[in-house]
Parts: C-alpha cells; sequence; structure tokens
C-alpha cells in the first residue's frame, strides 16, 4: 500500500488508516509532505535543491547534490528546499491611499531561499510568512502616497516593498529579489473623475498649443511685415540715393553745357561781325518773347516802345558794350604792364 508522509509529529501513517483535518494542514506543507522522499540508504539529491536530515529528531545536516548515504531508522529528511527562484500569486486585498481612496490591488512576489536551515526551522511556513509580510507592507506604503503617486510611482512602491520584506525576512533565511503590482482597481465614481480629470488635461494641452501656434503665427506676421518694411525703406532709400546722384549728374552735364555754350559764344564775338551776330540774336529772342506775350496770363506789362525793334536791339547791345569794356581795359593793363617787363634787358646804358 501506498505510503505518504505527513507532518504531524514526525510519524509515518497510512492513507487508509488516518486522514489529517485540512485546517491542520496548509497547501504549502501538503506540497512538501508529498515531496518529503524515504530513507532508502543510498540517495540522490537533485540539482538545486536541499535535503534536510534529522538524526533522531535532532538537525544532523543538509544533503548536498548528488550521492548521499543515510542511515536507516536513525536518519529521517524532515524538509525539502528549493533553491529556485519562487513566485508567489499576492491575493487581491484592499489599501486605502493618503487621500482617503480604497484602492484593491493585488501583485506577484519573487523570491529565494538562501539559508535552508533557516528556512526549515525560522518560521513554521515561510511562503505564507512572505505573502502576509508583502500584503501588510504594500497596505502600509500605500497609506503613505497619494492616488495620483501610486500610479507614477510604482517603481519606487514596489522598491520599498522589498526593502521591508528584506528587513524581515533575513532571519527567516528568505531573500525577496522583486514585488511587481499587477493589477490596481480604483472605484468607479474615482475612475470616472480620472476620466474626467484626463480629459480635461488633454483640453488644456490642445488650448495651449493652439495659443502657441496663433502666437507663433502673429509672430511671423510681425515679422514679416517689418522685413517687408525695412527692404521697402531701403528700397525707397536705394531710390532717392539715385535720384539724387542722376539730378547732380544733369546739373554738371547743363552746366558743363553752358559753360562750353559760353565759351563758344565768347569765341563767335571775338570773331569778325560778331557784334552783328549778336545784334542778329538779341533780335530774334526779343521777337520771341513778345511772341509768348498774353499766352500764360491776362495781365500783361509792355514797354512804351514795343514796336521800335531797333531800340531794343540798340539798347540790349549797349548794355552787352558796356559790360565788355571793363574786361577790354583789364586787358589792356596786363599788356602794358607785361610790356616793360620783356622790354627792359633790351636797354643798355651809354658807356663813356
Amino acid at each position: 500500500m501506498l505510503r505518504t508522509l505527513c507532518r504531524t509529529g514526525g510519524a509515518v501513517l497510512k492513507n487508509s488508516q488516518l486522514t489529517v483535518p485540512r485546517l491542520w494542514v496548509t497547501p504549502a506543507q501538503q506540497r512538501w509532505a508529498s515531496r518529503l522522499p524515504m530513507n532508502t540508504v543510498v540517495l540522490f539529491v537533485p540539482q538545486q535543491e536541499a535535503w534536510v536530515v534529522e538524526r533522531m529528531g535532532r538537525f544532523h545536516r543538509i544533503l548536498e547534490p548528488g550521492l548521499n548515504l543515510l542511515i536507516p531508522i536513525l536518519d529521517r529528511i524532515r524538509y525539502v528546499q528549493s533553491l529556485k527562484e519562487i513566485v508567489i500569486d499576492v491575493p487581491e486585498q484592499s489599501a486605502v491611499s493618503l487621500d482617503n481612496v480604497t484602492l484593491q490591488i493585488d501583485g506577484v512576489l519573487y523570491l529565494r531561499i538562501l539559508d535552508p536551515f533557516k528556512a526549515s526551522y525560522g518560521v513554521e511556513d515561510p511562503e505564507y510568512a512572505v505573502t502576509q509580510l508583502a500584503q501588510t507592507t504594500m497596505r502600509s506604503e500605500l497609506g503613505k502616497l497619494t492616488l495620483d503617486k501610486v500610479f507614477r510611482e510604482r517603481e519606487s512602491l514596489n522598491s520599498n516593498i522589498v526593502h521591508s520584506i528584506n528587513q524581515a525576512s533575513d532571519e527567516w533565511g528568505i531573500r525577496c529579489l522583486r514585488y511587481e503590482i499587477k493589477d490596481i482597481q480604483v472605484p468607479p465614481r474615482i475612475k470616472e473623475s480620472m476620466q474626467m480629470q484626463v480629459e480635461a488635461e488633454r483640453r488644456k494641452r490642445a488650448t495651449v498649443l493652439e495659443s502657441e501656434g496663433t502666437r507663433e503665427a502673429s509672430i511671423n506676421v510681425a515679422e514679416g511685415r517689418k522685413q517687408a518694411q525695412i527692404l521697402a525703406s531701403e528700397g525707397e532709400k536705394a531710390e532717392q540715393i539715385n535720384k539724387a546722384t542722376g539730378e547732380a549728374q544733369a546739373v554738371l552735364a547743363i552746366a558743363e553745357a553752358k559753360s562750353k555754350a559760353i565759351r563758344l559764344l565768347a569765341e563767335a564775338l571775338a570773331e569778325q561781325n560778331g557784334n552783328a551776330a549778336a545784334s542778329l540774336s538779341v533780335a530774334e529772342q526779343y521777337v520771341s518773347a513778345f511772341s509768348n506775350l498774353a499766352k500764360e496770363s491776362n495781365t500783361v506789362l509792355l514797354p512804351s516802345n514795343t514796336g521800335d525793334v531797333s531800340g531794343m536791339v540798340t539798347q540790349a547791345m549797349t548794355i552787352y558794350r558796356t559790360l565788355s569794356k571793363p574786361r577790354l581795359q583789364v586787358g589792356s593793363i596786363k599788356a602794358e604792364t607785361e610790356e616793360p617787363s620783356e622790354d627792359t634787358p633790351t636797354h643798355s646804358t651809354p658807356s663813356q
């Protein structure tokens, strides 16, 4: 008949003779009891397992992986500890945040047995103890945070829970490696308010982005207008400079033309019959000016001798001769002053 070892005072009981009450045996104890091997003198311990051996009810040694020899009746395998990483599902529980919001939260715990002796004799059920410790620590840490920080600082929350568990589990020979929160459930009303808050935040961001876009567009338009005005003013400035330069060059050209005309006129007057030509020019200008009278205005001032063209020409020539006499006198004076200076070397005193 199949025999099973149960943790009830260390006795070996038959399934047909005794039924162990469920209140005395936890799921972890049932798992351990079903895996306890019998002492067959020669035992082979699997890798990543530690078998705790008691001799006459007292701890004797821990069997290492590989071949091991035991004494029948005296030696007994009391505990089998797995040295692999163990994953424990932490049941869902209620917790109250700092802002008095009730949360339903569960998680996953990753741990490893470092000392099989402490894990066997330091605590009755190490997995159950660590699970309860994780639940109490999680409630304590959630009570320190508000609802918004619970979602934003999950990594910090997980690390704080791991640190708190390791402080208590050192005496049990267990090391907590990680703790991960699987799911956080909030009340329906709180969820609706959070959704409204998210929508409001998104609308706010959209409004801010739209206003920033309008602002950038206005700035760009203003910059464009500014550049256009600057370019227009520079163009106007260049146009005025070019116009002034053109006018100056035109004035110079007109002055040079007038000077050339005056020189040509002076040369013509100095020639033979120049006075007659000047008289003819004055007469032509007089006739031309008289023909333009009364074209621009109804009021006309006429001289008393309008019909006396010869008298007007004679008067104009008299004015011309009067203005030309000083220049002729100046020329003659210069000639007289220059002649003695030229004849001086030719005079000689008679010799005695």
